[in-house]
């Protein structure tokens, strides 16, 4: 087993790959005011659907405590996630506590931006630094068959701004696309925040979960996205600004911005993933397509000292051995099977994504 060690005086925690843990996705709600057909529809995911009651879901002080744990580990980066984190009463409490970890250097949110305006400045007053917003269309039909809610896109846009308003720079934009239903409007999306400063991500259509209906032909490639776009904004390629960056990042060549491409399912990017996952009932899950978690929650209101909570992660992280899309992706017959579809997966609600 890989043990943790003490380099420059900080704690290096490493998986069976050699792949350090420096990435925390804290998912604070499984509710979501969206029905976004990739990840809980509306089929499915109805008036009747039973969510966590709440007891089972973390305190912030139960968050806080293991953020704390995993920061002494060697996480130096938190992101906010859901279900939409802004549904989540309270949330610029959790912030705050957030910011006072020592060794936490990056603090992020990712969120659909429809309770954005109101909520940014008191994101930005409790010291969030950055913000995610999941924005896959400027149409505003196709964003409605997407988010499965009568919504265009204008409260979103009008959360961007807001949060440009008060700092939560730099934005970025995350769009999924599906072929047949809003790739062709993958370029618009690029034109309207070109220049702007935020940077748009589009991400291939992945199979998480096991109830969003994914097929393989409905995978819209990197390469075709990068093909789309260049050939109206000609691209040049960016280095990583850190190992473990999931976007590969392209410059417009004039100079105006740039873009992002997270391609998992046809360039997986297993070997550098640092990316450790904490659901809204407190179980720690190593990978995004992962079948389960390890329970901390039980460990926690069990009486377990911050020493048991450390070694229940470094047992699990040591152990590690995730790359899930990467052996997808080594099937070239890309069958049912190779797509993961005979094995239950976490829903992506209930880990962030």
């Amino acid at each position: 087993m890989t043990q943790p060690t003490q380099q420059s005086g900080a704690m290096t925690l490493t998986d069976k790959f050699g792949r350090p843990m420096r990435d925390l996705r804290i998912s604070v709600t499984d509710r979501c005011n969206f029905r976004c057909t990739y990840c809980m529809p509306a089929e499915i995911f109805g008036d009747r659907y039973e969510f966590l009651p709440k007891p089972e879901i973390l305190s912030f002080e139960e968050t806080e405590r293991l953020a704390r744990v995993f920061a002494g580990l060697g996480v130096t980066k938190l992101r906010i996630t859901g279900g939409e984190p802004l549904v989540r009463a309270q949330l610029p409490a959790l912030i705050e506590k957030l910011v006072g970890i020592e060794g936490i250097d990056d603090i992020a949110l990712t969120t659909n931006g429809f309770l954005l305006k109101q909520m940014a400045g008191d994101l930005k007053a409790a010291g969030l630094e950055r913000i995610t917003v999941s924005l896959d269309t400027l149409d505003d039909e196709i964003s409605k068959k997407m988010s499965g809610r009568p919504y265009g896109v204008g409260r979103t846009l009008e959360g961007i701004e807001e949060a440009v308003r008060v700092g939560l720079n730099p934005i970025k934009i995350d769009t999924v696309v599906q072929r047949g239903v809003n790739d062709h409007t993958i370029v618009d999306t690029a034109r309207h925040f070109k220049g702007t400063g935020h940077i748009v991500r589009f991400i291939e259509f992945m199979d998480v979960g096991n109830r969003n209906g994914w097929k393989l032909e409905r995978v819209v490639t990197a390469k075709e996205i990068i093909g789309k776009i260049s050939a109206e904004f000609p691209l040049v390629p960016l280095e990583p600004n850190y190992r473990g960056e999931v976007a590969t990042r392209y410059a417009y060549a004039d100079g105006t911005g740039e873009i992002g491409v997270i391609a998992s399912v046809s360039m997986p990017f297993c070997g550098d993933c640092t990316r450790a996952r904490l659901t809204t009932d407190g179980r720690l899950v190593t990978c995004l397509f992962a079948s389960g978690g390890t329970d901390l929650k039980s460990l926690l209101r069990g009486g377990a000292s911050d020493e048991d909570l450390a070694a229940a992660i470094t047992k699990v992280w040591s152990n590690r051995g995730d790359r899930y899309s990467e052996l997808r992706e080594a099937n070239t017959n890309w069958s049912d099977k190779a797509a993961g579809k005979d094995r239950k997966k976490i829903e992506m609600y209930q880990i962030g994504g």
